[in-house]
């Protein structure tokens, strides 16, 4: 059963380290976005609402869909203090809980709604209010319910990691992750 845990949760992390790679993708064509409006604005004094628009949905992606990645790494923010001071069962059941009684319940919330919210604005054409703005506002907003399905996704295997420490608590943190 455990080996069978671990390959699962193997896969999920595999799964969150591909949504990290799009992250960072993202990221680097942030970056490339910034320097060309920075270059286009103070060499050519050409300023394009359209890219502005795109850095900002750029960013909103990078922070979106680094969520699942953050989440798998274990870089969220949580009370240490209480939390670090638990046996290693404490805290899988803590985090356990927590996954299945506050995590799910709010990504199956925002992706249910964020897909009507998506859908809204691509029945009404919503484009930018700006004019030379971005057009098919729907995008972006149907970004929000596919982050939060990734989160979701990703929380498996983070669920998966924590019932496998529940079930067997004496092995390292290590051997779970395949962090050093």
């Amino acid at each position: 059963m455990t080996t069978r845990l671990l390959n699962a949760e193997r896969f999920f992390d595999r799964f969150s380290d591909w949504v990290g790679r799009f992250a960072a993708i993202l990221l680097l064509m942030l970056v490339a976005s910034v320097f060309y409006n920075v270059i286009m604005r103070y060499l050519f004094n050409d300023v394009s609402i359209g890219m502005q628009e795109l850095e900002w949905h750029l960013y909103a992606m990078v922070f979106l869909f680094g969520v699942a990645y953050t989440l798998n790494a274990g870089g969220h923010v949580r009370v240490d203090i209480l939390y670090e001071r638990k046996h290693p069962k404490t805290r899988a059941a803590i985090d356990i809980l927590g996954v299945l009684f506050f995590l799910w319940p709010f990504c199956l919330l925002v992706t249910f709604y964020g897909v009507g919210f998506a859908f809204e604005a691509y029945d009404m054409g919503e484009k930018s209010g700006d004019p030379g703005g971005l057009p098919h506002r729907w995008i972006i907003k149907a970004m929000i319910s596919i982050s939060f399905l990734f989160v979701l996704i990703s929380s498996i295997g983070f669920l998966l990691r924590s019932l496998n420490r529940f079930l067997d608590p004496t092995k390292p943190h290590d051997q779970y992750t395949g962090n050093p």
